[in-house]
């Protein structure tokens, strides 16, 4: 498996976009963090003109064997009838896209049922569903190298016809692979890595816990392929590939929240440059978000207390990222408001 090569972005303009951005038309620095951002998108475009005015959201929809331990507290039943309800066009992020004037695409990466062709479906499945990590690996090695190839060319494709790419995601059971990701590319200790999820009880938070920690015990892998095998998912690894595949053809992403984030982590770990095009949309209120951010050097747009998935903290702040745009290709210069040049 060869995955594309993401090059580190040349920081040689940045002093020029900074002195650009502070000759605008307002106190030095008042934009704050919007300045910031205005900068690494001009840096990824390579242009004092960066655009994200078509936004693409690829949500990658996969199934877990570990929700056969009980780790959710909804069966993977759930992942078909929201993968439905995505291409139905009803679903949160639907809502959130439309009034942000994004377009939503669904990858079929790994769920456990036979999904109908639809214009807004990629069929991308490497099989039906990881293994129950609790007692075995969840993927193989050449499952994992599969999909993350495949996320790659979707990701890579993706960018034709898209300013910018939005990172999502659907898939019962998936956030405890993702504590188990942490948990071991972070690092961080396994208990400060585990959450509620889609919404546990204290007595199935317990249960998800003794269920990590037995996955835990059972591989000492540390390396990105060998935790994506061990602890899966799918739609986890073929997010890898996909932003891997994105930042390689020079386009910033827009990554979601957890799940979307161990998929960034393990994307960075593989490749470091892929921090360079990740614009970190918002802090779950998932238990461990925050020190995942932390293990990529991330600072967050918003703060919502969401923990929905789906990419829908990712399409919230794509205006954010359109403002940022603005900030350097609609706000006139100082120097020509004090001379009337407008």
């Amino acid at each position: 498996m060869t995955l594309p090569i993401v090059p580190p972005l040349d920081r040689a303009a940045e002093r020029g976009l900074r002195a650009l951005i502070d000759g605008k038309a307002k106190p030095s620095g008042s934009l704050g963090r919007i300045e910031d951002l205005a900068v690494q998108l001009a840096l990824i475009a390579g242009s004092v003109t960066p655009q994200a005015v078509r936004a693409r959201l690829l949500v990658f929809a996969g199934d877990h064997g570990l929700t056969q331990a009980g780790v959710s507290s909804y069966p993977s039943e759930v992942t078909q009838a929201m993968v439905a309800t995505l291409l139905a066009g009803k679903a949160s992020a639907n809502a959130f896209a439309k009034a942000v004037g994004a377009t939503v695409t669904v990858v079929d990466a790994g769920v456990a049922a036979t999904l109908s062709e639809h214009p807004s479906l990629i069929a991308a499945k490497v099989r039906a569903g990881t293994r129950n990590a609790a007692v075995e690996p969840a993927l193989t090695r050449a499952e994992v190298q599969t999909a993350l190839a495949r996320g790659a060319e979707i990701g890579g494709q993706a960018t034709q016809d898209a300013d910018i790419l939005l990172l999502g995601e659907m898939g019962i059971g998936n956030s405890a692979s993702a504590a188990l990701i942490l948990h071991r590319l972070g690092p961080a200790p396994l208990g400060d890595c585990v959450g509620v999820g889609a919404g546990h009880d204290a007595a199935g938070l317990a249960r998800k816990r003794t269920v990590l920690e037995q996955a835990a015990a059972r591989s000492a892998a540390t390396a990105p392929l060998g935790v994506l095998a061990e602890f899966g998912g799918l739609e986890i690894a073929m997010m890898v590939g996909a932003l891997i595949g994105a930042a390689a053809s020079g386009r910033p992403v827009l990554i979601d929240g957890f799940i979307c984030g161990s998929a960034a982590l393990t994307a960075i770990r593989l490749q470091p440059a892929v921090r360079d095009y990740c614009v970190f949309s918002h802090r779950s209120a998932e238990r461990g978000h925050g020190l995942m951010l932390a293990a990529m050097d991330a600072r967050p747009l918003l703060d919502l207390d969401l923990r929905l998935g789906e990419g829908t903290g990712a399409l919230l702040a794509l205006p954010l990222t359109r403002a940022a745009c603005a900030l350097l290709t609609e706000v006139a210069s100082l120097d020509d408001v004090l001379a009337g040049r407008l």
